[in-house]
This record gives structure tokens, sequence and C-alpha cells, in this order.
């Protein structure tokens, strides 16, 4: 039997690990850490009882994603799909609020409703045009050349100075701009624009959903199905000089699967110079400092549909935000920094003691910052919620800093796998067209420094794997893989 190597075990090494053991590879899967998951980890970081996710907590692509789909992700872990999917809060208790239900959330954006159903309507109606366009490699024609057209008009439209005519109200532009700003970037930017873009057309498609009981779910249940097809994965196992791997012998077909930073393949000892040299030129980009909050209760909000939103966008009016972005992109820090926080305590009991709850947030930093990012993240979540630091039982920070020993594939901090910005998007981390295989015979990229990118979504390791597979002379597809479905999975 040929057997297959995968080094590390976030979502996109699992995905190729399933591929690869479904279609009849003996599969192996190296994980540096003593748990599973890579960015999608969940542990007791403060307190016991206290349930954080170490990187990932909300998850905007996973049931759109095609791989996830056909592996019936959305039947084998219990999802949270709330009706806000993000919520923007503003001083003096105001708030723009993004609904599940477009229609609600453009009648709560008054003047703005309009202008807000134009932009992001055609797009959540299309979104499975949208999925193919953005999560797939960017040198192919569209299967929906019509939505893909539309969503590039946007993108350009929210990525110029020009989206500073789009909404009139301070709702609204706070709305798209703390939703945008999900990407550390320059804003406005294109970049920013594309991954902005589809989130929110996510959020009004299938909602920004979570799973109960933590990310780690998914990975269970990736390592689940790989166990069912005789895999094995094994922690602990830090691989730093592929010269020094043991992986099988490429001739008779054995592959390596890297879900790691590109930089690991320069240690492999038949790297061709120009592939070497385009490795080395790969960009990352700005870092992740985050800090997760044990509470003694719910944080208090004082916008009430705030209180019932998972994910919460705290970086004041639009002009704020940006400053804050620009700083980060200037090797700055805002004394007011626009923070992701999620509070998965709201609709998931299971993640803190009864009456208690669990909020994580990070903000933006230049990359390799050993800033503490604590007293920021509350001082600028106690602005919109004031008490917040009350309620704050215990606290666990993660400079920048320290990202790459817990996940060293996040290189100075960089948890997207390389600098975001729209050349990289075509060119991650070669320009190719098939970017996810090297020249070296038998091993190939499956991260997110390849194309489709960060998220959740497996799409990379599925590419990888149907690339692999492709080059052995088996076409398979995933409706092959899955048929029939596990029982797991109806």
């Amino acid at each position: 039997m040929v057997r297959a190597t995968i080094i590390g075990s976030g979502p996109n090494g699992l995905a190729a690990a399933v591929a690869l053991a479904r279609a009849g590879y003996e599969v192996r899967v190296l994980e540096a850490a003593d748990t599973i998951g890579g960015g999608v980890r969940s542990l007791e970081s403060t307190l016991p009882g206290f349930l954080h996710d170490v990187c990932s907590a909300v998850h905007p692509a996973a049931l759109a994603s095609p791989f996830f789909q056909a592996f019936g992700l959305g039947e084998r872990i219990d999802w949270i799909v709330p009706d806000i999917s993000y919520a923007h809060p503003l001083d003096g208790g105001r708030a723009g609020v993004a609904w599940r239900d477009i229609e609600k959330t453009a009648a709560g954006l008054g003047a703005d409703g309009k202008a807000w159903l134009a932009l992001l309507r055609p797009l959540s109606r299309h979104i499975e045009g949208v999925v193919d366009f953005t999560g797939n490699q960017m040198l192919r024609v569209p299967r929906d050349p019509v939505i893909a057209a539309r969503f590039a008009l946007r993108m350009l439209d929210q990525g110029t100075p020009l989206a500073k005519r789009a909404f009139r109200t301070e709702e609204a532009a706070g709305l798209i701009s703390g939703v945008l700003a999900h990407a550390p970037a320059r804003m406005p930017s294109l970049a920013a624009s594309a991954a902005g873009l589809l989130l929110a057309a996510q959020g009004h498609a299938g909602g920004w959903m979570y799973p109960r009981g933590g990310a780690q779910r998914i990975a269970d249940a990736l390592v689940a199905d790989v166990d069912a097809h005789g895999g094995s994965v094994e922690t602990g196992h830090h691989v730093t000089d592929l010269g020094d791997l043991n992986w099988g012998d490429p001739d008779s077909g054995d592959l390596l699967m890297l879900n790691t930073s590109p930089r690991l393949l320069l240690t492999h000892p038949d790297i061709p110079n120009r592939y070497a040299r385009a490795i080395q030129r790969y960009r990352y980009g700005a870092a992740a400092a985050k800090v997760d909050f044990a509470l003694d209760g719910p944080v208090p909000w004082t916008n009430a549909d705030v209180a019932q939103a998972p994910t919460v966008h705290v970086g004041g009016t639009r002009a704020e935000v940006a400053a804050s972005e620009n700083a980060v992109a200037r090797g700055r820090v805002s004394e007011r920094p626009y923070v992701l926080t999620v509070q998965p305590s709201v609709f998931d009991p299971s993640r803190a003691p009864e009456g208690k709850a669990v909020l994580w947030a990070y903000i933006h930093v230049p990359a390799n910052s050993d800033l503490d990012p604590t007293e920021l993240v509350a001082r600028q979540v106690e602005r919109f919620a004031p008490g917040f630091r009350d309620r704050v039982l215990a606290h666990h920070a993660v400079p920048a800093s320290s990202r790459e020993a817990i996940n060293p594939a996040e290189i100075g901090g960089d948890i997207l796998g390389g600098a975001f910005t729209l050349p990289q998007a075509i060119r991650r981390p070669v320009l190719s067209t098939a970017p996810w295989r090297t020249p070296m015979r038998g091993v190939y990229l499956a991260s997110a420094s390849t194309p489709p990118g960060p998220g959740v979504n497996g799409m990379a390791g599925w590419h990888a794997a149907r690339t692999a597979l492709r080059d052995a002379g088996e076409r398979v597809t995933l409706d092959e893989l899955f048929d029939p479905p596990s029982a797991a999975a109806l």
C-alpha cells in the first residue's frame, strides 16, 4: 500500500488526510503540538471549566466549503447558527447589526438600508458562485462568470477611497468596516475588500456558525474519519528538517503533504534553486495578539442586540477602524485598536460553568510584536460595555511573538499563512496553475499559504490531495470520495 505522510493536523492537513485515506493510502499525520487541530483547537487556558478556542472561533466558510459539504461536517457535529452574524457597537449605545436576514439588517440601517441590499443581496443569493470564485485557484475561469464579475465590481467599490460614499450613517459604515478589517491590511484596500465581502455575504447566506463545544469538534470529526479509514495521528512530533524525515519512497508513489509554512520546503535536500528563491520571496504579514477572558457573567454590552451577537467587532467608527488598521501597516498599534471579539457562551453554555462566560479577542499588531494586548482590549470593550472589567475572573494573553512557538506555521504571529495582499492571492506561494504541487517528486503543500488561503474550509488540503491523486493517474471527485456517505454523515 502506498503511504502518505501529512505534517500538521490543522483543518487543511486533516482534510488531505481524509481524502488520501479514503483513496486507499496508508496515512500518517504528524503534529508538533501535544494536541491535534492546529488552528481549530480548544483548551482550558484560563481557569478549569472555561473552554477557549486557541485560534479560530467562528467559521463562516465551514459549511459553505465544497469539501466539508461532501464530508458531511454539518451533520457530524452540532452547529450553532445565530440570528445575528456580527454586530458593531458605537458610542451612545448605538450599533450596526448584521442579521442573517438581510432584509431585517437593511431595515435596521435606516437611510442606508437600500445601499446595504444593493451591495450584498446579489452576493448572498448566489453564495455558491462567490465561494467558487474566491475558494479556488485564481488562474481559472469561474463557473459563474456573472457573479464573479459582480463580486469583483463590489470589491473595487469597497476597496478604494470611493467606499466612503457608499454609506451615510455611522451604523452602516461601521458595520461594513468591521467585517472588512478581518484581514490585516491597509484600509481601504482591494485585499481587505475581497475578504470582507465574502464574509459579509456568508453572513446573510448560511450565517456565521460555530461548533457547540468549541472549534476542537471540527478536528475531532476529521480525525475520527482518518481513524475509520486506517490512518493515524501522532502528536508531539515536530518536524524541522525534511532531510531528517523518513517519509517514504516517492518512486513508489508515496506522498508528503505539508500543512505548514512553505519555509519548511527550504529544508528539502532536492529543492531547486529557482523554487527556493520563490519561497524565500513569499511575504508574511501583520500578526495577531490574542487574549482570552474568563468572566463572572456575560459581557455587559450597552446595546441589547450586541449582547446577542456571538461575533462583535469593537473599533468605533469607520474612521477609527481604518486608523487602527493603517497604524499596524505602518508598524504601530493604535491606542484604540480594532478588536475582533467572540462571545461563544451566549448560545453555548458548555463553554463555561453555569452563569459564567468566556470572551475570545485579538487585535492586529506588527509581526513579532511582544505587546500584551490585555489592557488595550479591556479598555475598548469597557468603552461599549461599562462594567466589563469587574466581570473578569482571569485572562490568558498570547503576544504575536509567542504564536509561532504554539503553531510553527504562524510565522511572526501571522495567522493567515502569508501577507494578505492581492498579488499574493494570485501568487500563493508561487505563480502556478497548481500551486499545491512542488518541484520535488511526491511533495505537496496543503496549507493556508496556498489557494484559497485562510479560513476553516479544508479546501487547500483537498486541492493538494486531488492534485497528488491526479499526478498518480487517479481522477477522484468529492462525490466519488464520499460515496457512499459514511454513517456519521447521514
